[in-house]
């Protein structure tokens, strides 16, 4: 049987210019609930936010068909053989669902395991939470 993993997870990709950031959201938590070829269950929770460029609108205004840069950080909750395993599965799962919803935005979305204290730390006060209303059961089944 497979252990119980909990691993952080930052997850960036470009959006067309008027994606809704909730949307994006919904649809890594969604996409993330069946993953790999056994259809393990996983709960990803988290917050999304744009990552804006470091410069004020008034000094580079972006053109109507400029990309935007998306992030998501949070904690994936499921069983696998390992962590490098469980984060190439929902790489494939996410990228095959933003390519699905938004079209070829040039690039796959990037998917990265990274430190508990990174998600803590890193993650914007104005990010919006993603749907994890199953989430709390699953971590304290994976503890």
């Amino acid at each position: 049987m497979p252990d119980s993993l909990i691993v952080p997870l930052f997850v960036t990709t470009d959006l067309p210019p008027h994606a809704d950031l909730a949307d994006f959201g919904e649809l890594l938590a969604r996409t993330a609930r069946v993953l790999g070829p056994d259809g393990c269950e996983a709960v990803l929770s988290g917050k999304v936010f744009w990552l804006d460029r470091p410069v004020l609108p008034a000094q580079r205004p972006a053109a109507d068909d400029e990309l935007r840069f998306a992030g998501m950080l949070g904690h994936l909750v499921t069983s696998g053989p390992g962590v490098r395993e469980v984060v190439a599965g929902v790489r494939r799962a996410i990228g095959a669902a933003v390519t699905e919803r938004y079209g070829d935005v040039g690039a796959a979305p990037a998917v990265f395991a990274i430190r508990d204290r990174d998600v803590r730390e890193r993650t914007p006060d104005s990010a919006l939470p993603l749907d994890s209303r199953h989430a709390a059961e699953l971590v304290g089944a994976a503890r």
